[in-house]
């Protein structure tokens, strides 16, 4: 009995499942059904719209035409016309010059005979008749405004619906990354003309996963519209994936087509955060920014610490006073308020940058074995780590640190660092970005893995990633300069 009520369940959820799933086909047929009247009427109303437009240009065209022909009718009449009256006037003149000398010859007096006579081939001589030129001045013929729409009949008997452009075909080996840019190349697939391509949509996601580049919906896609020419740079990226997947469709005055295949563009770039449970107990880290909160200091103020004046440095404490508390037993305690990064270097060129916060005295940024590091430690104090170092505390420095050496840098303190490290060539590479100008390099060998790590006292910092090495960087590596002796 149980087995049979069991048996009999299934099938009631098996029946059910399908009466639910048959509903829902039935609302997408009847959607569909609803969808496709709406559309065919839009298509319908569009097609009448359209037909009107070209009677309309046709009359158009035509009452243009007729004018011409009217305007050529209107001068040849006025010439005609004007010759009509003329050669009257001529006819008129040589009937009355042709009766007066009809009547000399019946003159017998010589000598009236004579003046008559006279006058007779005067008048003859200035005869309109004889000036009148006896060729009309136009012809009835207006055979040049003969039209052949012939053509355009034909055109209009092979007119048909326009169709939907197809899917552009994007050229991968054109898809360019550089500089956290991507340019994007296609080509209209087939006979472009056939679709009357207006304009071009480019849509474009990140993705991890080359091979399942069509896991993901179609909310995620970012898109620019409107292209007109088959090319398009899509900037300011933010290089945390390995790929960005791009696709382009074709767009006409009615309707767009179907996207192109996917395309991955490789990403290659270098993404990291701070890693907070090795921050210093006093470094608060938000995000991509770092800042000195110390433990004890009552009204910590940063317009306070802006002064450099006794009293204030009273109320902050320098870089040399231990901090009043510890923190966990992995995180950095004592002097070293540092934070290290949550990602290793071992191979290639990778590039980062950073910012110094408006109140910021005093900061330090590189790279260190961790290993290296004890939570005492600080940044260019062991032969494992390497930095620069920026201060304005009572007065303005910057610095290259290693091994507990240091060398003074002649240039202004930059407001943003780009920080670039080849492990494989042993480069660590210091650049004020804003300027384009070296600051230091290191040249050695590293053989542990590498940390980006930081070091902040008073203010804070802000951390970009996931950028790729800059081109400009190629300037700076052929002219790569070492610090010998600073190096291990």
């Amino acid at each position: 009995m149980d087995s049979q009520k069991e048996a009999l369940s299934r099938i009631i959820s098996t029946l059910a499942n399908k009466n639910e799933e048959l509903q829902t086909f039935l609302e997408t047929v009847d959607n569909t059904l609803t969808g496709l009247q709406e559309e065919s009427c839009k298509v319908m109303s569009e097609l009448e719209a359209e037909l009107e437009q070209l009677s309309s240009a046709l009359d158009e065209k035509g009452a243009g035409l007729c004018d011409v022909i009217k305007e050529e009718k209107r001068r040849k009449e006025a010439e005609l016309q004007k010759q009509m009256s003329e050669g009257k006037f001529a006819l008129r003149s040589g009937e009355e010059l042709l009766e007066f000398a009809n009547q000399t010859l019946t003159i017998t007096n010589e000598e009236e005979f004579l003046k008559a006579a006279k006058q007779i081939k005067e008048r003859v001589t200035m005869a309109p008749g004889f000036r009148l030129a006896t060729r009309p001045a136009a012809s009835e013929t207006m055979s040049q405004f003969t039209v052949d729409f012939s053509a355009e009949r034909a055109g209009l008997q092979r007119l048909h619906f326009l169709p939907v452009p197809k899917a552009p075909e994007i050229n991968a080996p054109s898809c360019v990354a550089r500089d956290n840019s991507i340019t994007v190349a296609w080509r209209p697939a087939g006979d472009a003309d056939d679709g009357r391509i207006e304009r071009y949509d480019l849509e474009y996601r990140k993705s991890n996963r080359e091979d399942s580049l069509r896991a993901a919906g179609d909310a995620c896609w970012e898109k620019i519209t409107d292209i007109e020419e088959t090319q398009a740079t899509i900037s300011g990226l933010k290089f945390d994936s390995r790929f960005v997947v791009v696709r382009v469709r074709a767009r006409n005055k009615a309707a767009a087509g179907d996207f192109s295949e996917l395309v991955a563009v490789p990403t290659a770039a270098f993404a990291f955060v701070f890693d907070g449970s090795s921050a210093h107990a006093e470094l608060r880290v938000q995000s991509d920014t770092v800042t000195w909160e110390p433990q004890g200091v009552k009204g910590h103020d940063a317009r306070l610490r802006g002064k450099e004046n006794k009293s204030s440095r009273s109320a902050t404490p320098s870089p040399n006073k231990t901090a009043g508390s510890r923190g966990a037993r992995d995180r950095f305690a004592g002097e070293s308020y540092t934070v290290l990064g949550d990602q290793e270097l071992v191979g290639g060129g990778l590039y980062w940058e950073l910012r110094p916060l408006a109140d910021w005295k005093s900061f330090s940024v590189g790279v260190a074995y961790r290993s290296s590091l004890g939570r005492f430690d600080q940044l260019g104090k062991s032969s494992g780590s390497w930095c620069l170092h920026a201060s304005q505390w009572l007065q303005s420095s910057l610095a290259a640190k290693h091994n507990n050496r240091a060398k003074a840098l002649d240039w202004p303190l930059p407001q943003r660092i780009g920080i670039y490290c080849d492990y494989d060539n042993g480069d660590l590479i210091f650049i004020d970005v804003d300027r384009l100008r070296l600051l230091h390099s290191f040249k050695t060998k590293f053989n542990q893995p590498l940390v980006p790590a930081f070091t902040v006292w008073c203010g804070g910092i802000a951390l970009t990633t996931g950028l790729q090495v800059p081109s400009f960087m190629g300037n700076f590596l052929s002219t790569n300069q070492s610090l010998s002796n600073l190096s291990p």
